[in-house]
Order: C-alpha cells, then structure tokens, then sequence
C-alpha cells in the first residue's frame, strides 16, 4: 500500500465507484480499528503508517457505517459526510456526485460586490425553507448569504459552534443534496453563499477523537472550550484543509468565514489553508475567505484572506448608539468619537492599543483597502450574545438607526446585516442548544453566569430570567417573521444606491480619513477607484451642528436642505472626479 497523502486516502469514507468505498481513519492510540456496516458486516482495517487504518469495501452510497476501536467501543467517523441520525449514531456513505447541478457555470462574484445576509438554517426552518427567501433577498440588493455553521451538532437545535462532525452537514436542516440544492438555486438568484466553518474547537458532546487519537489535541493548551486543537501535526492539518476543500469544490459554496481564529494557535496552518485554497480554486471563480480574529493581524489581510469582521465597527457604534458600557464595550467607553473616527480611516481600533485587561491588541491596518472589514451593526453575536437577545431597534431610538445604517450600507466596507434586521423583526435571536443531563445543567448555568459583569444581572436572581438555553421555547421564539415595512423600503433604496454609486468603483479604493466634527459626530472620507471622493456626514449626537451641505448630495437621512447637520443624522455626498470636499 501507498503511504498515506491527501491524494492516496484522504480523512473518512471516500467512493471509489459505484459499489466501492475507501475507510480511512487516523487512531495512533488504538490496536485494532474495523468498519461496522448496519447490515451486520464487520471488515478489519489495516493498520498503515503514522497510525492510520484502511480499508476497501464493497459497500455503495447510502451505507450506514461506524468504526470500532479495539473490540471495546463503536464510534461515528470524525470526517462522516453525513449522519443518519445524531452525531453518536451511524455514519452515512455520501456519493459527492450524486448531485445534478443545474448552474455548474456559476464562477461567483467579485469581493467588492459582496452585500452579506448572515442567517442560520435551523431557525428560517431547514434547508428547503431558506430557499424560499432568495427571491425576496435578491430584490432588496442582498448579493451573497452566510450561512451559520452547519457541523453535526448534539440534539436537534444549537447555534452551529458546538458542532464535532465539521464535514456532515446538520441531519435535522437536509440532507446533503438538500444544501446542495440550496446553493444552487442560490446562484440561480445571483447570491452567493459563504459557509461560517469552526476550526478551533469541538462542541462537548458527541466528539470521540481524544479516545483513539489523543494526539489531536494539546493538552497543555487550554482555550475556552477545552484542549488546544494540536495544528503543529500534519494529519490534524490535513483534517481541516480537506474540510475546506470539500464545502469549496464538493458543494460550491463561494467562501468560508473561519470562526474565531484567535484560538488557532498556529498561523501557518491558517496561511496554508489560504494558499491550498487558491491553488484548489479553478483559475476565474471567485471563492472568498473571511476571518473572525480578535487579534486583528491585519497582516493576514495582505495576501491570504479577503476580509476580517470588524467587532471594532459595531463595538463603538453601539456604544454611541445605546450608552451601554459594560463588558467587552469597556473598551470603548472612553472617546468613542475619537475612536469611530479611527475605525472609519485606518480600519481596525485596535491596532496595538491596550485594552481594559491591559494587553495590546492588534496591528496597524491603515494601509489596507476598505473592503478588508466586514462591517455590520447586528450579527449571530451581537444579538445572541445579550442576555435577552434584543435587536439595536429595541435598544436606540429609530433615527440613530436609520442614520447607522446610512453608514453602514454606504461606506466602502463590506456591509453585513443579521436574518431580520431588513424588517425590524421584534423577535429576539437567543441563544438555543439541545443539551441533557449534567451537560445541559452546565450550559445553562454557564449562560447564566456569563452576564455578571452586566450591571442590569449583577443579582443572582435577575440573572435566573435569562432564557434556558435548552428549552424549546427559547428556539422557536428566535425564528423571526418578514413582512415588508418602511425600515425595509429603507434598506432597498440604500443597496440600489451602493450597487449603482458605489460598487464599480470600490477596487482601488483608499480611506482618506475622518475627523471628529463635535461628541458623537465624525465626518470620513474615501478615495474610490475612479478618482471620485465618497463622504459621510454622521452626527448621532443630540444637538445640531453647522456642517454646510455640498452640492453632490447622494442621500441624507433625514431629508433635510441647510447648512446643518441636524442630530441622530446621516449625510452621503459624492464628488465627482476632479472635485474636492
């Protein structure tokens, strides 16, 4: 036999033809590996090199299987593409040809036109129902959606990030042809779809590696969800590039956004994971990467990712737009004028500056173009992450809403808007799991006790309200409902402005900076790729200020002429090439 390459046997059950499948499994700790068919079928694996087994069988799509370690246990395959039924159960041989894609010409859009629709699957109802609201979302100006993680998870609901299956797409949404149907009939509507994969972490129920692989895992590195995954190994390497490579090039999706990357401690692994990505892509599709990183290396958005989410974005405006200063947005208490301005002209806050815990975070990002932040006022996060799960229009008053948004559909960022911020939907987004038994007793106290640093839960007993995050009502009440409003109108004429104004313009883009105009009021400037220069006025402060208006006003909110700029306002004026603010 061959020794073992991503070519020759990669992680799981791979199809060879019609009737014949390839197990591999990487168990250094154990003796004795074997694939247990449901049909009763019991085939010894062969022990390879670097405690990998293999084995052929003749066995087609559709087959349940599962592995056994050494006689004493039976374990679901960590690379399963697919469950048959949780993730303790049998694993499912998947033909990934199966699928007959009807739009196989797509080759995906250009970063500057992304415009994000941040949604999770589970609670819009399954795979089939997301489809429902492509035609919808196309229409308002929304050009790509993202999808919450779709691992296997434990039970029938959970946010996505305590998955431990990362390639078998969650069993209650679809099957895998179902997403795959998704994604299809998304790039019929024109959208692209961006997968939100958890690399730095297994959920804590349900992952069974450290029982045959221990070497996985560091156990001398600790992160908030356990041991450090052990990225310095090729094979645990392998693991996830192979996962990368399977929702690109299997399912179509047009990028990955990798969750929290903070706690990879490796970033070789995430350099490499850029360059075999681009190498795997066929030459003219676009496939976009985007990061979550609270270190803010900007140096990871020179050459291999696209993007970062920007927290520094909405951590200050919400500051400005809510007064709430407990927590994480501590740091941003102090300034935050002085601050948005910052992050309006170089990008990041936080670009070395020491935080409330004293450290420093960040690298300077002024050089970078706009389009490197993902912008957004809402997300899963955001929203999920309050105790009571409310949306910014419940927490601001509405025109300082209207007025962010100006800013966030306008600027050259890359905007992001959260399921339901379209319509100002009154249902909270909490957060939801589908724990038992000790596991859901930890959860639920764990979520409860996470909000002592809030002034509002610093008595244990308000801190007993916050919704259990296992009980069911606490997920159906998340799923929010879409009927066309005034705030929804709002959005429309603000993306038609960005894709007609804007976006054939953003490559080439440069911020020239922004200034503070009075507390709570900034005015930023951006060079766009044509020479014209792109202005916003935003003043979310009480009182009025004199800021004459220019004569290449492209929208203002309210609508209002003079030389004012009146309070919880936004002002967008365009100038022409040749022309100056």
């Amino acid at each position: 036999m061959p020794s073992r390459t991503l070519e020759t046997w990669p992680h799981g059950a791979i199809m060879l033809d019609a009737q014949h499948t390839r197990f591999a499994l990487w168990a250094p700790d154990a003796f004795y590996v074997s694939v247990e068919l449901e049909d009763g079928r019991s085939i010894a694996m062969l022990p390879q090199a670097e405690g990998w087994f293999e084995a052929q069988v003749n066995c087609p799509a559709g087959t349940r299987y599962r592995y056994n370690i050494d006689g004493e246990r039976d374990v679901p395959d960590p690379a399963s593409r697919a469950q048959a039924l949780d993730v303790h159960g049998w694993s499912q041989v998947v033909d990934p040809l199966a699928y007959p894609w009807r739009h196989s010409y797509w080759q995906g859009r250009p970063w500057h036109e992304a415009v994000i629709y941040e949604l999770h699957v589970g609670a819009m109802g399954g795979y089939a129902d997301v489809e429902k609201h492509f035609p919808r979302l196309a229409e308002l100006g929304v050009t790509a959606i993202e999808l919450m993680p779709l691992a296997q998870f434990p039970g029938e609901r959970n946010w996505g990030y305590d998955g431990v299956l990362p390639y078998a797409p969650q069993s209650t949404y679809g099957s895998p042809e179902q997403l795959k149907h998704l994604i299809d009939s998304a790039h019929e509507h024109g959208l692209a779809v961006i997968l939100d994969v958890v690399y730095n972490h297994f959920g804590p129920d349900g992952n069974y590696l450290s029982q045959y692989a221990k070497g996985f895992f560091h156990e001398d590195a600790h992160t908030p969800w356990g041991a450090g995954i052990d990225f310095d190994r090729r094979e645990v390497r392998d693991f996830f590039l192979d996962n990368a490579l399977m929702w690109l090039l299997e399912y179509r999706f047009d990028g990955l956004r990798l969750d929290a990357v903070h706690a990879i401690d490796n970033p070789g692994f995430l350099q490499e994971l850029a360059h075999r990505v681009r190498e795997q892509v066929d030459t003219g599709r676009h496939v976009w990467l985007v990061l979550e990183n609270e270190l803010n290396q900007a140096s990871l958005l020179r050459h291999d990712f696209d993007a970062q989410w920007n927290d520094d974005f909405h951590n200050v405006l919400h500051v400005l737009l809510t007064g709430e200063t407990d927590a994480y947005y501590r740091d941003f208490a102090e300034e935050p004028t002085a601050k948005l301005a910052r992050c309006l002209g170089e990008g990041f806050i936080y670009q070395g500056h020491t935080t409330r815990h004293g450290h420093g975070r960040g690298e300077p990002s002024g050089d970078l173009p706009p389009t490197a932040f993902v912008a957004f006022l809402q997300n899963h996060d955001q929203i999920g992450n309050r105790a009571l799960g409310e949306r910014l229009h419940q927490l601001c008053s509405p025109q300082a809403l209207k007025a962010a948004t100006t800013l966030l559909l306008l600027s050259p960022m890359i905007p992001l808007m959260f399921m339901g911020d379209e319509v100002n939907a009154s249902e909270p987004f909490l957060f939801f799991t589908d724990h038992h038994g000790e596991l859901a007793q930890a959860v639920r106290e764990g979520r409860r006790n996470e909000f002592a640093d809030f002034a509002a839960f610093h008595d244990p007993e308000r801190r007993e309200r916050i919704p259990d995050p296992n009980a069911l009502s606490t997920f159906t009440q998340s799923a929010p409902t879409w009927a066309d409003n005034e705030h929804t109108r709002f959005y429309r004429q603000l993306l038609s402005l960005r894709h007609r104004h804007i976006v054939p313009h953003l490559p080439g883009s440069v911020a020239l900076g922004a200034r503070v105009l009075a507390d709570a009021a900034v005015s930023a400037h951006w060079r766009l790729g044509d020479g014209s220069v792109l202005q916003i006025d935003l003043n979310l402060g009480t009182t009025a200020l004199e800021h004459p208006a220019g004569t290449h006003i492209l929208f203002q909110t309210p609508a209002q002429d003079g030389t004012q700029l009146p309070p919880h306002s936004a002002r967008v004026t365009l100038f022409p090439v040749g022309e100056h603010p």
